[in-house]
């Protein structure tokens, strides 16, 4: 004798069928706050020049540390022309 084929209500198959009941929501957000982590999400045009993490964290370390010369040098130069303002008058 043949068993009947269940009939299904959706387009899904059985197999892929999942119990939602046990899900845990944010399970490893955890795990990545606790590493130090920060999720940045690259543009398409971004992304094609960097690749991975380490490479974009390259690059803005050398941002960030032309930035600090570019402030010392700046700063430098207005204390310079204050004190030579000061001479001269």
């Amino acid at each position: 004798m043949k068993k009947k084929k269940e009939e299904h209500t959706d387009d899904m198959r059985p197999e892929y069928e999942l119990d939602y009941s046990k899900a845990v929501r944010g399970k490893y957000s955890e795990r990545l706050l606790k590493g130090g982590s920060n999720i940045v999400v690259l543009e398409p045009d971004v992304a094609k020049t960097f690749h991975d993490s380490a490479t974009v964290n390259e690059a803005l370390r050398k941002i960030i540390d032309l930035t600090q010369i570019t402030r010392k040098t700046a700063a430098h130069k207005a204390t310079g022309k204050l004190r030579h303002q000061r001479i001269t008058e």
